[in-house]
């Protein structure tokens, strides 16, 4: 069970009439099942009789454990106290940051901007590549004039140091050329299709022989496709940026 419910589950009860269940005369509130059908709820469970069931029966099991651990002075232990010291305060910073997002919320003209960044550093065509990798220029030099004689560009690639497409004849899929870093990228996007670049490419990896096989457009999805992606990473950044403020002004010996 979550720490976002540590706070309910160790709450004083009440004997109202509303109560889940009396377990030792010990009422279990029936706002304590509320708060975990509510998070389950949240994590993508349909609100059903067998959830209910199901949180009932988890609720009257840790009661019973409960009220055994208090009998046992388990709370009086140092390592407990430790524990439940822990868990408050992750609680009160997860309650906090909740309301945090909540009151700076995410506006949809962000959510467009972003949108927009996004799009324009992808660009509106992908390439489908190959490439090989090797540690020293001569190398790729020396690679370059065995294919201008006429060697396949598949069989070299098995002298390359990239692991992920060696064995694939240096293939490296479609993708944008916000992919690569940019050497790479820059070279890829001047080759027409069908040739490899007549000079070595030297990246931070190292020296690329690249080819290129195919473009073709790039299909991006919709604002609307991935508008709720988009506003969680918005609202992690906010509350990242938040956190990091607060660290930076904290006076820390």
């Amino acid at each position: 069970m979550s720490l976002s419910l540590l706070a309910v589950l160790f709450a004083a009860p009440s004997f109202a009439a509303d109560n889940l269940a009396v377990v030792n005369g010990k009422a279990i509130p029936q706002s304590r099942a509320e708060a975990v059908i509510a998070e389950q709820k949240a994590q993508g469970a349909p609100d059903s009789e067998q959830l209910r069931a199901a949180v009932k029966e988890r609720l009257i099991g840790l009661e019973v454990l409960a009220q055994e651990a208090q009998k046992k002075g388990v709370e009086k232990s140092a390592a407990f106290q430790t524990k439940l010291d822990i868990a408050r305060q992750s609680l009160l910073v997860n309650t906090y940051l909740q309301d945090y997002a909540k009151a700076h919320p995410v506006s949809e003209a962000d959510i467009k901007a972003e949108y927009d960044r996004i799009k324009a550093q992808l660009g509106d065509k992908e390439y489908k590549v190959r490439h090989i990798l090797v540690e020293k220029e001569e190398d790729a030099k020396a690679i370059i004039e065995k294919l201008g004689k006429g060697e396949k560009f598949d069989d070299l690639a098995k002298q390359s140091k990239d692991p992920g497409s060696k064995d694939k004849g240096g293939d490296l899929g479609w993708a944008n050329p916000g992919s690569f870093v940019k050497p790479f990228s820059d070279a890829m996007t001047k080759l027409e299709k069908g040739k490899y670049s007549a000079t070595p490419v030297k990246s931070e990896f190292g020296y690329h022989v690249i080819k290129l096989e195919d473009v073709r457009a790039l299909k991006s999805p919709t604002l609307e496709e991935v508008k709720p992606q988009l506003k969680q990473r918005l609202e992690q950044q906010a509350v990242e940026k938040h956190v990091a403020e607060l660290r930076a002004k904290a006076q820390i010996k």
